[in-house]
């Protein structure tokens, strides 16, 4: 099955659902725990979260945030919180994924039990607005001219920008050399001081950098509304529409109807009109991958990821 199988958009769930047993839950506030820092993409996905989740059922999501090794602290935790629906974590792919895959961390994936994810960002190169580089195919030719001199900033170590800078090596049939960064702060002043060639990162990077910095490609399944120019790596060629997923999961303790619970709690959210053209505005890509369909989508996305593990020297 296509990944694109499992981006069940729009109108596939209304916030109206009829909502399974237990229909007093949720009855008191939902603590979401991000797994990084304030002021990423996790986290500023969580806040509007928050807000719709407080108009659709009357009670607060209380948003905290755990960060440390790159989100491995808190996923390490999980199942030591009760399973009664109530402490959800935030979940990331290809992080739970991969970092596993490394054996540094506290956890393994098969210990996350996902529920639903909820939206992605796509995969983009971006440059500094007055690189020479204008156009994917001068990317292309300055790696292959001298490999070792282009370089790419990126958001952590086995990361989705790890992972997708070693997919565009293959892509482009070249060597450069990846950087990683704690913090998209650092990364920015890198990327727009010039001690980089281009970060390997986000829509939503381009999209808050507007002016500042531009991307070359996306690897989104068509052009973004709001880049129209920018060509995906599909029309360049590429078999390539991924990203950073984001998503929700619960201890392994909690009941199979609550577990359906949270998800379709967390389908409403996004179904709600406000919510979706805010997050559209922001550069995210909204999908809705129920906990029926996360068996499947799960297998598919972590056979994609050990492949280029292998790439990475992570996975035999």
């Amino acid at each position: 099955m296509k990944r694109r199988d499992f981006l069940v958009m729009g109108g596939a769930v209304a916030a109206s659902m009829a909502l399974p047993a237990r229909a007093a839950f949720p009855d008191k506030p939902m603590r979401m725990i991000i797994a990084f820092a304030p002021g990423g993409e996790s986290d500023i996905g969580a806040r509007q979260q928050q807000i719709v989740f407080k108009r659709l059922f009357g009670q607060d999501m209380v948003i905290e945030s755990k960060p440390g090794a790159g989100g491995a602290l808190a996923w390490s935790q999980l199942n030591s919180y009760p399973g009664d629906g109530y402490t959800v974590m935030g979940t990331n792919l290809p992080h739970i994924v991969l970092q596993p895959l490394e054996g540094n961390v506290q956890y393994k994936t098969e210990d996350i039990t996902n529920v639903h994810m909820y939206q992605y960002t796509p995969d983009a190169i971006i440059v500094r607005a007055d690189s020479p580089l204008k156009t994917y195919a001068d990317l292309v030719k300055a790696a292959k001219e001298g490999q070792d001199k282009v370089t790419f900033a990126g958001s952590g170590t086995n990361s989705a920008n790890h992972v997708a800078h070693t997919r565009l090596n293959r892509l482009m049939g070249t060597k450069t050399t990846y950087v990683p960064f704690k913090g998209t702060g650092d990364l920015v002043s890198s990327v727009l001081g010039g001690h980089v060639t281009a970060a390997m990162s986000y829509n939503t990077l381009a999209l808050s950098q507007k002016g500042k910095m531009r991307m070359l490609a996306v690897a989104s399944e068509s052009r973004l509304a709001g880049f129209p120019d920018v060509p995906t790596f599909k029309e360049l060629g590429g078999d390539w529409v991924d990203g950073a997923y984001r998503g929700v999961g619960v201890p392994k303790s909690t009941p199979e109807d609550i577990r359906k619970r949270v998800s379709d709690i967390f389908s409403a959210i996004n179904q709600d009109p406000e919510f979706r053209k805010k997050m559209a505005d922001g550069g995210f890509e909204l999908i809705d991958v129920t906990y029926d369909k996360m068996a499947a989508f799960m297998a598919e996305r972590t056979k994609a990821y050990v492949e280029v593990a292998k790439l990475m020297g992570l996975a035999k």
